[in-house]
């Protein structure tokens, strides 16, 4: 059995196993030579002393140990080309790890995805990028992969506990994804690595006898005391009816359709809590002086992050999907919002770092739009995102303030340098977001400046707005059969339902329905 030890190297000896060596030695526990082998688990970076230095969780075999090969995982998939149906809307990280998961357990995924494939979800991201097109059924939210694809690929999540995160890791790197993610504290694909990664896992889907129809919209239902079929209009603009052993609803935390049809079909719905607020954007060389103390960030170190959060007048004020080296993107799905989201590539080589910062909105906070009843918190989000595409000129050119200005509540003069490829126009954010929020963050970043020095300055952009976090609305479900509470084969799944926040949450999530699925299929 291997010896597990903490230790730590300076960045510039990462890849030197000799180093590696001998920080295991220094330890006292082991004598270099006694060392057969040592295996990275776990590296993250502490950048709180003087110097940053990498803290490496390691297994170390001595020198007459049989050293166990690691061993791939196996998933045990198999052809269910014949086996029963399970409809899966929606096919993001929920969407497509459920189909894996119905597939070991010998259930037939049809998933339905209104978006396109990732490669042709590509034409939409460039029609909002470059003319301001929204296609309402592909962009940044809809499409294969879901909203994180081509938003950063992030896979750091909390919920360790909520399933099993290794698997869902493993069945990553499995398609594709870099081996490094399975040892990362904070480990990250990139959005130009995750859609092969997607691809791939769609083929095995494939392959074992799954079935994914891009461009099927889910119109309407039929319930009586179940949900007895799907009604779908697809690519070709037919309607067509679908029925399945079970069905999975795992559409994201934007389709706000679904919602609606779930209402108007008299299935229970639930306003929760979720935040808002807007994206901020700063040079990412000030954010690794500021982290690192260095005037010029360190070959081996990444670009640096950062994780901010304060209260103020009981809400958290908190960054959120921090994109180091990344890029800010419009992710608006309907014309007539703006809305924007963060992402970076595999290398995080922009030079600009951005991450959401946004405040905690509790249901006592939603009062203004109680006659929306459990669609208050979307009726907020509508208004706020409608009200930044008024302030400018019909495109998607998003509404922006210097942070010093928007401090001091004053409308920018000129704005600094900016990754978002839409273009920013100045304009008065703290009148286009509710006094509520604005006041709120006004306090946090200050906070912030006071925690994280050089953090507060003119250098930096605020972008409006970050509203997509969370969904405000949850398809609620029974804690142990994940059952929708009047639908027995209703399954609602993932960040649509209120119920994950991240790829990884998400996945883990569709993992644990496709499993309730099985158990009331086969029983």
């Amino acid at each position: 059995m291997p010896t597990t030890i903490e230790i730590k190297l300076p960045p510039a000896e990462l890849q030197n196993a000799a180093a590696l060596r001998r920080a295991v030695s220094r330890q006292g526990k082991i004598p270099e030579a006694d060392i057969a082998d040592v295996t990275v688990n776990r590296r993250s970076i502490d950048a709180r002393g003087a110097n940053p230095v990498y803290r490496l969780r390691v297994d170390v075999w001595r020198s007459g140990e049989e050293i166990a090969p690691e061993s791939p995982p196996d998933f045990n998939l198999r052809d269910v080309a014949e086996a029963p149906p399970v409809a899966i809307v929606g096919c993001g990280p929920a969407g497509m790890f459920a189909a894996l998961e119905l597939i070991e357990l010998g259930l037939r995924p049809i998933i339905l995805e209104r978006g396109l494939d990732v490669r042709q979800r590509r034409r939409s991201l460039r029609a909002i990028q470059q003319d301001g097109t929204v296609d309402p059924d592909s962009n940044y939210c809809f499409g294969e992969g879901g909203a994180g694809t081509y938003s950063d690929g992030k896979l750091y999540t909390r919920s360790l506990k909520r399933g099993n995160y290794l698997k869902a890791l493993q069945a990553l790197v499995a398609h594709g994804a870099q081996e490094n993610i399975l040892i990362d504290a904070h480990p990250h694909i990139g959005s130009n690595k995750l859609p092969g990664v997607v691809a791939n896992m769609r083929q095995t889907i494939l392959d074992h006898g799954g079935e994914i129809r891009f461009g099927h919209r889910v119109d309407d239902l039929e319930f009586t005391d179940d949900v007895q079929a799907l009604i779908v209009t697809g690519a070709d603009g037919q309607s067509y009816r679908l029925t399945a052993a079970a069905y999975i609803l795992a559409t994201g935390h934007s389709a706000r359709d679904i919602y609606a049809l779930l209402h108007r079909r008299g299935l229970q719905l639930e306003a929760k809590p979720f935040a808002l607020g807007v994206r901020i954007e700063h040079p990412q060389p000030l954010i690794d002086r500021i982290q690192y103390g260095q005037e010029q960030r360190e070959e081996n170190l990444p670009a640096s992050s950062y994780k901010l959060v304060t209260q103020v007048r009981d809400r958290g004020v908190f960054s959120f999907c921090m994109c180091p080296g990344g890029l800010v993107v419009p992710a608006a799905t309907a014309p007539g919002e703006i809305v924007v989201n963060g992402m970076s590539l595999s290398r995080r080589d922009s030079p600009f770092a951005n991450s959401g910062t946004v405040v905690a909105v509790e249901l006592e906070d939603l009062a203004p739009f109680a006659d929306h009843g459990v669609f208050a918190g979307l009726a907020l989000q509508q208004s706020v995102e409608r009200a930044m595409f008024d302030s400018g000129d019909g495109s998607q050119r998003a509404p922006a303030q210097r942070l010093t200005d928007f401090v001091k509540g004053r409308l920018s003069r000129d704005l600094s340098d900016t990754s978002y490829i839409p273009g920013l126009h100045s304009a008065p954010l703290h009148h286009l977001l509710p006094a509520c929020i604005y006041q709120r963050l006004q306090e946090g970043v200050q906070a912030f400046g006071r925690k994280m020095r050089g953090y507060y300055t003119e250098e930096a952009n605020v972008i409006g707005t970050e509203s997509r976090t969370s969904s405000p609305v949850r398809i609620p479900r029974d804690r142990q059969t994940y059952q929708h509470p009047q639908a027995a084969s209703l399954f609602p799944c993932g960040e649509g339902a209120g119920f994950a926040g991240g790829i990884l949450s998400a996945a883990m999530d569709g993992q644990n329905v496709a499993r309730a699925v099985a158990a009331k299929v086969k029983s």
